[in-house]
């Protein structure tokens, strides 16, 4: 028996629309719900911060980018998290004191400022010789915000201490502490010492602290403390002691001049990191937050003046240069190494992006095609007949 007009007309458009739903599957596979149809922002700035050198994109009459002698810097806009230039961004280097922004995003949150603690003498054992201390005294009582002023003006070990006893001990903090970092996106940092004490395997980098710096500013309490620039003590007799910032760009000390707009967060320095310093500083309505590592200049404040010079740059070239990367680049990307963090954005929107059709193109097709053979099927043999 052969097919009649009707039947082949029938089975042919069938076909025919079953064929047109494959062929425009892979353009589907790249414009339907949930998947990004343009190239992403931080797939280039991503792996590009991983190369070393320095990276800046200027556009037409942007400032010259400082020759800072530091092993590794970078300036962001804290608003937005874009990167206006870095140099070495993800080395992993002993970051020192400026480990402590991670310890107070970690801790500050679980201990509110008003509770009192009388301080056993087992909680400041093990303090590193050689340590910044505020003076915390074997059994006085202190207020949490007596210790965070500790913290972030004195730099003080001992405060730290306790604050971490408070918290679930030293190695629970230190573990926690990289958990918050790697939920920020800051995957270049390993904690032995939660107080920044030198210690094997100890690293952050210019990124991660830029991070941890960046997050505190959006905390009202840490962007108090990280602003400070005095504060009274309590006193192992019962009064009180005044404590200084020993950020010379907030205070202006030992002939360092104060930066204008600056609001925090904190420097560092041990003999085998060199000098530190996450600063954020605000002017014309933006923010911007920069990281020091390691100047290699002879001079002693070299890690503010390089600083300064950074801040000075990133104000001046606002809206003159393209990001290089993103603060928030990192925040998503699965674990296993640099070398898959710098990927796997461009990896995942290849897999977004390619000739495959998606599920529901080659189902409705198959359905369709389905379709069609029951009608082929009736108009040859007639109606079934029924039991």
């Amino acid at each position: 028996m052969t097919i009649g007009f009707a039947s082949r007309a029938a089975v042919s458009g069938c076909v025919l629309c079953a064929a047109g739903l494959l062929a425009l599957a892979p353009a589907a596979a790249t414009s339907g719900p949930g998947v990004d149809p343009g190239p992403r922002t931080t797939d280039t700035p991503a792996s590009l911060l991983y190369r070393p050198g320095t990276h800046v994109r200027p556009r037409a009459g942007a400032p010259e980018v400082p020759d800072l002698s530091a092993r590794s810097w970078l300036v962001a806009d804290a608003d937005t998290g874009a990167v206006l230039a870095a140099h070495d961004a993800h080395r992993r280097l002993p970051p020192a004191s400026t480990l402590k922004t991670l310890f107070a995003l970690t801790v500050m949150p679980a201990l509110p400022s008003g509770i009192r603690h009388r301080v056993d003498p087992e909680e400041l054992a093990d303090i590193g010789p050689g340590s910044s201390l505020v003076g915390v005294a074997e059994y006085r009582t202190y207020r949490v915000s007596d210790l965070w002023n500790g913290v972030f003006l004195n730099s003080g070990n001992d405060a730290v201490r306790v604050l971490a006893a408070l918290s679930g001990g030293w190695r629970a903090t230190a573990e926690r502490m990289e958990e918050k970092a790697r939920a920020l996106g800051a995957r270049d940092t390993q904690v032995r010492s939660p107080d920044g004490y030198d210690a094997p395997g100890q690293v952050s980098s210019a990124f991660d602290l830029a991070v941890f710096g960046r997050a505190g500013l959006r905390n009202p309490e840490f962007a108090e403390y990280c602003a400070r620039a005095e504060a009274s003590f309590p006193a192992r007799d019962g009064g009180s002691y005044p404590i200084v910032n020993t950020n010379r760009l907030l205070t202006g000390a030992d002939g360092v001049a104060p930066y204008r707009g600056l609001i925090g967060v904190k420097n560092g320095y041990t003999s085998h990191a060199g000098n530190t310093l996450v600063a954020a500083a605000r002017r014309d309505g933006r923010t911007l937050v920069a990281t020091v590592m390691n100047p290699r200049s002879d001079g002693g404040h070299a890690v503010y003046e390089e600083t300064r010079a950074l801040l000075d740059w990133g104000f001046e070239a606002a809206g003159r240069v393209n990001p290089v990367g993103s603060l928030d680049a990192l925040r998503s990307a699965p674990p296993g190494g640099p070398e898959a963090d710098a990927v796997a954005v461009s990896a995942s929107r290849r897999d977004d992006t390619d000739d495959r059709p998606v599920w529901w193109t080659t189902t409705g097709a198959g359905l369709l095609g389905g379709a069609c053979v029951a009608v082929y099927l009736r108009l040859r043999w007639g109606p079934v007949p029924k039991d």
